[in-house]
């Protein structure tokens, strides 16, 4: 099966792009390599894609339409998993239009390529952004998700509710899926995992909003990766439309204390913490329901918070402590040419 993965350089998306290399797809990627955060980061992760014979990376951004069009009339790909957006909480706030472009103009070039060329599935991410600070847990499909309480989140639920119209109108098999606090190695230096781990190993203080007074359903990449793996062999079926949602999380929340312990005993240091205000956008609490996803695929969360931020941490350290040694290694060759 030939498959567009979309955000290949991102977190997840390379991390999935792996996984159907694996099992013995095609995979053609697709990335802007924009600078958000590290396009050295990203660049890393496609670096460990290319001992795939079956992968090919295109560099190139979603508001391309007429670029884009030309992919899909080229490769002819029998599915699309679409995982490229801006994201971020509170960078919305600051930086709006990158969520216009990429969110909305972008899913709406994805939905519209996806129409004009046949394509048998498509599976995009949502976000539990979508559910807003609700009171009710754990966090169902079927709650009223029309509360979001940042632009990142009401993107996400634009794409729910702009997939639904195209799924309905032109009988589009699409599935969504709204990611729960995902954390893993090769993480983005912009979430909670890797600003702490970072923090704690170099001795300095990491920024606790609302006195730690959080919960978090965090999901370790590898459960994330089997749940859009198995649902991506699953359109779904039309009862009347073709179209359908699954939370995909751990189903396990953490209090924010408790996670930054858990780094903190993977670091073998003791975090300084800075103590701030709740922060605009942010919510109190996430807690994923998933019986949904796991009554459909059988897949369930095997890795827990310990075990997972262990891997994350042994990572971090491994990941800077090579492009150290690069960085040492070249050092003596360039003072020889100077």
């Amino acid at each position: 099966m030939k498959i567009l993965v979309t955000g290949v350089a991102g977190f997840i998306g390379s991390h999935v792009t792996k996984a159907l290399c694996e099992e013995g797809h095609q995979v053609v990627g697709l990335d802007s390599l924009n600078d958000y955060y590290s396009p050295k980061l990203k660049q890393d992760r496609l670096n460990e894609l290319d001992v795939w014979d079956g992968f090919r990376f295109v560099q190139m951004d979603l508001v391309e339409q007429e670029r884009l069009f030309s992919l899909f009339t080229q490769e002819q790909f029998d599915q699309v998993i679409h995982l490229a957006a801006q994201a971020g909480v509170r960078h919305s706030i600051s930086h709006p239009m990158d969520y216009v472009q990429s969110n909305l103009l972008g899913f709406m070039h994805i939905l519209e390529a996806c129409r004009h060329h046949s394509i048998g599935h498509l599976v995009y991410a949502s976000s539990s952004s979508v559910y807003g600070d609700q009171e009710q847990m754990p966090f169902h499909e079927a709650m009223n998700t029309d509360h979001p309480f940042s632009l990142y989140a009401a993107t996400k639920k634009s794409n729910e509710v702009l997939a639904h119209s195209y799924s309905h109108l032109f009988g589009m098999a699409m599935t969504g899926l709204r990611f729960f606090t995902v954390y893993g190695p090769w993480g983005r230096p912009d979430m909670a995992p890797w600003k702490f781990t970072e923090a704690i190993l170099t001795g300095r203080p990491i920024q606790v909003y609302n006195q730690g007074q959080m919960l978090r359903d965090f999901t370790y990449i590898d459960d994330i990766v089997r749940g859009i793996v198995e649902v991506a062999k699953r359109p779904p079926r039309a009862n009347p439309t073709p179209y359908t949602l699954y939370n995909i999380g751990n189903n396990r929340p953490v209090p924010l204390m408790d996670f930054i312990r858990c780094i903190e005993k993977a670091a073998g240091k003791n975090a300084q913490i800075e103590w701030l205000a709740m922060q605009p956008g942010d919510v109190l609490a996430t807690y994923a329901d998933i019986d949904a996803l796991e009554k459909a695929t059988g897949v369930k969360p095997r890795v827990q918070i310990e075990e997972g931020i262990g891997h994350f941490v042994d990572w971090f350290v491994q990941y800077h402590q090579l492009h150290r040694d690069k960085r040492r290694a070249a050092a003596p060759a360039e003072a020889s040419r100077a």
